[in-house]
């Protein structure tokens, strides 16, 4: 990656999260200057907040190590703005794939952050309009066909984002038998919820599934399983494979 545009990233990343963070406890800091009614001890504060940080905190910290692969220097606005697997991540996997780009080179980086940058803007927008005509389309937004098809959103884009992962297609390669990597964590994370409910702990399991997930890849590259396979010389072995037809 050029190194320019590296610095140049990082820095307006790492200001704009120091902005971000300033007006979120801003905020509610002047509301509570304002109302006075700051809280009597920071140890009320955790009390309350207790249940929310233990599932949370794991969560936040496996989506930076499972994501930032794939956003690139994008997850600086992507992590500031939120909606993240449901809306941020299928975005930039779509237009890297529409662009044919690959992630971790300066063309995917920089298709990830257009992306990202133009998802935001028009999440934006769109909340601006939901809050205007909220009054008007009540009748439409509370109707059930509107609520029963809410309930298919978020399933149906994390479909999405397993079947691009079923994909074999790894940027300039073709991981042949790439989906088996998934076969041991999903067996193991069924067996698990069955005797021991794991609702409330998904941040753990994702970090667990993470390691495992890896460690599943090595061994199987390592027995063969798995192969990468240039796409150059697929296209090639094709190019042949259709002279000799002709």
């Amino acid at each position: 990656m050029d190194e320019r545009y590296s610095k140049s990233i990082h820095r307006t990343g790492r200001i704009g999260l120091v902005i971000g963070i300033a007006f979120m406890l801003g905020i509610p800091a002047v509301t509570c200057m304002v109302f006075d009614v700051w809280p009597k001890s920071v140890a009320e504060v955790m009390t309350v907040g207790a249940g929310l940080l233990a599932v949370f905190i794991p969560t936040a910290i496996a989506e930076v190590f499972a994501y930032t692969p794939v956003l690139g220097s994008s997850a600086y606005i992507t992590f500031l703005t939120g909606n993240v697997s449901n809306l941020k991540l299928p975005v930039v996997i779509n237009a890297q794939t529409l662009t044919d780009t690959t992630q971790g080179t300066d063309e995917g980086d920089t298709i990830a952050a257009i992306g990202v940058a133009i998802s935001s803007i028009v999440t934006t927008l769109i909340i601006v309009a939901g809050v205007i005509l909220m009054v008007p389309l009540k009748p439409i937004l509370t109707s059930n066909a509107v609520q029963t098809a809410t309930t298919y959103l978020l399933p149906s884009l994390f479909g999405g984002i397993f079947l691009s992962y079923m994909s074999e297609e790894c940027g300039e390669y073709i991981a042949k038998n790439k989906p088996l990597t998934a076969v041991v964590p999903l067996i193991l994370v069924f067996v698990v919820n069955a005797f021991y409910p794991l609702s409330g702990k998904e941040g753990f399991v994702v970090i667990a599934c993470m390691v495992l997930n890896v460690i599943c890849a090595y061994a199987l590259y390592k027995m063969g399983v798995i192969k990468m396979i240039p796409k150059t010389s697929l296209k090639k072995d094709t190019a042949a494979a259709e002279q000799k037809k002709d």
